[in-house]
């Protein structure tokens, strides 16, 4: 089987790297010709180009663009593949996404792999990225079934672990898990930076530590990603911002009236969910 890998960053080099030594023959297309040398030289692909029309035989492909390539990519894909040929996503929104190339591509199934790194770039690409991580595959009623199964038992031979749902319930949930952590992270960097008093920053820069290591993460990533998030996943991405305006109102009003034990009493129920976000 051929798979075709449009994006080799992060995301697409890592799928290659897996996939290859399972048998399936991997294309792969770059923007960038140093990128697709590069590709070729570490042997993570059998083939690269920077022109689409290397993927004329693939039988699937995964596009692992920025959101906002997504659909122009598809667009460009189109002339060159045949009626026959699967195409996936691995982008964090979906249900823009799905919509709009159902309209012009039935033979699409939304993907999403739930694991990346701080990283970014071919040279970010690592084996075994995705085991154990969440793949979730968004199909809608008219997405073909054996397209559905092809690319869930690619998704499978990577070690993921598979979830089904609609793209409008996708959305939602990483709103919240995913969207929702980068703005508020970055909002606490922010935060901090807006300190008047340069001496009171200087010194929390030198006392920062694991606790604001760990919470400011991904609020200093990618600036393109977090726009793109909250681009394409604007009304979820805003319910959320606003449940969490709402939860910080209560914090403050705890505070300002000294009212302890109701203060206690969220941190426990916080403390006693956490564990059920986490793997």
């Amino acid at each position: 089987m051929k798979i075709g890998i449009v994006g080799l960053g992060l995301i697409g080099g890592s799928l290659a790297l897996d996939l290859r030594p399972k048998g399936y023959r991997i294309l792969g297309v770059s923007r960038k010709e140093e990128t697709c040398r590069a590709a070729l030289h570490r042997g993570i692909v059998d083939d690269a180009s920077t022109n689409l029309s290397l993927l004329a035989t693939a039988d699937a492909i995964f596009i692992c663009s920025p959101i906002s390539l997504i659909v122009p990519i598809v667009k460009e894909l189109i002339p060159h593949v045949s009626a026959d040929t699967i195409l996936t996503d691995v982008g964090s929104v979906k249900t823009p996404i799905v919509q709009e190339i159902n309209e012009i591509w039935p033979n699409f199934v939304g993907g999403h792999p739930m694991a990346g790194t701080a990283e970014s770039g071919l040279d970010a690409a690592i084996s075994n990225l995705f085991a154990g991580r969440p793949y979730v595959l968004t199909p809608v009623e008219t997405t073909p079934p054996e397209a559905v199964k092809t690319v869930e038992e690619i998704a499978r031979s990577l070690g993921s672990q598979i979830y089904f749902c609609t793209p409008e319930d996708h959305d939602r949930a990483v709103a919240w898990i995913s969207h929702l952590p980068v703005m508020v992270s970055a909002g606490l960097i922010a935060s901090c930076i807006g300190e008047t008093d340069g001496k009171v920053v200087k010194l929390a820069q030198n006392l920062a530590s694991s606790g604001f290591k760990d919470t400011s993460r991904v609020g200093g990533g990618n600036p393109e990603l977090g726009v793109m998030m909250a681009r394409y996943n604007r009304g979820a991405l805003l319910r959320s911002l606003q449940q969490y305006r709402r939860t910080l109102d209560k914090l403050i009003a705890d505070i300002e009236r000294e009212d302890w034990d109701s203060l206690e009493q969220q941190l426990k129920e916080t403390q006693q969910a956490r564990p059920d976000f986490l793997p």
